[in-house]
């Protein structure tokens, strides 16, 4: 939901009232995880998707009519339907959508605020409850620092369930991931009658770019659009320009070494030095391999990359640290371009998240997607 959250704010800001519709969740090969999203609005223009294009039209007509009705609707998609084919969900999976009418509720533009400012946040909805159904696609929106909304509740039981929602979502938040809560009808921390879908929204990882050069540009490109926030830094003041990097969202003109050591980074965020300069890699190379980043890679030949680890050997580092290294930067794909480029290094930043295999998916066999029961960001 996070890559339309925005059109979905600006329409309700205006009073539009559209149909939303989540996966809540998965089983098998689905194409999308719980969370994933599509909104159709009342004059016909949709934006996301639930499946990548396999039961989007069935979930359209859905949403018509309930855009029309007003009734929520829960909808399960999979090879264990009678009209599986002709819905078109062949990839092997089962998915269970709701789809629900958002008029001024939840409030979405505060859920934009947080995400946009990088902040932990989430999404509580209803999804289903089994003696109020009245409740089902209520939602809570979930910040650091309070809630907005509720669950339009105003009796006791409902007043203990909005707060053990909200419990939820703090713990999902927490974890890190996406996912379907169970409560009691009264908030009951262990139960079955109520089913609450939180979609959490974590800090995009980072990602810092070393070298103010034209490869630079396009791996900025591409690490935005695998959802990085992208940092480029470099010490020369007349390359590191907004500028010249119109999709980065930080530019600093400053020794890299510096921005590594003094940026909040963890498991998930990645580090691509694109130099040749030693005065400037060597020093940012070593930020980096006593730093928290999952990924560093570096560009350059293997010549290049010899003389690089030596000189990082000289300057303290163990054989465990510079193993951590990818050297020379990307996947083996044959490119040259800048973009090229991009693509090997997207390519293995992908294939070292995921623990897959970086092989043809023709020559392997299983499922294509991951399992459902690994946390998802939506």
């Amino acid at each position: 939901m996070r890559d339309i959250i925005g059109t979905l704010a600006d329409w309700q800001a205006v009073g539009e009232r559209f149909a939303l519709a989540t996966v809540t969740s998965t089983s098998r090969s689905a194409p999308r995880p719980a969370g994933a999203a599509l909104a159709l609005h009342p004059d016909g223009r949709i934006v996301g998707s639930v499946s990548g294009g396999c039961v989007e039209g069935a979930v359209v007509e859905v949403a018509t009519e309930v855009l029309r009705t007003g009734v929520p609707q829960r909808c399960r998609y999979g090879i264990t339907d009678a009209d599986a084919m002709a819905v078109g969900l062949t990839c092997g999976g089962t998915i269970e959508v709701l789809v629900r009418a958002v008029g001024d509720a939840p409030p979405l533009g505060d859920l934009r605020a947080l995400v946009t400012a990088d902040a932990p946040a989430a999404l509580a909805t209803v999804v289903e409850h089994a003696d109020r159904p009245d409740l089902v696609g209520a939602a809570v929106v979930v910040g650091p620092d309070g809630t907005s909304g509720d669950l339009a509740g105003d009796d006791g039981d409902r007043t203990e369930l909005d707060a053990a929602v909200v419990r939820a979502a703090r713990a999902a938040i927490a974890a890190g991931a996406t996912g379907l809560r169970r409560l009691g009808g009264a908030g009951e921390e262990l139960g079955l009658d109520v089913g609450v879908l939180v979609e959490v929204f974590t800090p995009r990882p980072r990602m810092i770019v070393v070298g103010a050069a034209d490869h630079a540009d396009a791996v900025v490109r591409i690490g935005r659009f695998l959802g990085f926030h992208v940092t480029v830094c470099d010490p020369r003041a007349r390359f590191a320009t907004a500028a010249r990097f119109p999709d980065a969202d930080l530019v600093v003109a400053d020794w890299p070494h510096r921005v590594i050591e003094g940026a909040d980074l963890d498991a998930r965020a990645a580090i691509c030095v694109l130099t040749h300069d030693p005065k400037v890699d060597v020093p940012a190379l070593r930020a980096a391999l006593t730093g928290s980043a999952g990924y560093v890679g570096a560009m350059g030949s293997r010549r290049t990359h010899a003389d690089r680890v030596e000189r990082l050997r000289a300057t303290g580092l163990d054989t465990a640290a510079l193993e951590r290294l990818r050297s020379p930067i990307g996947l083996d794909l044959g490119g040259r371009t800048p973009e090229e480029t991009a693509v090997a290094v997207a390519a293995e930043l992908l294939q070292l998240r995921s623990g897959a295999t970086g092989l043809p998916l023709r020559d392997l066999d299983g499922p294509l997607h991951a399992p459902s029961d690994l946390p998802s960001r939506t």
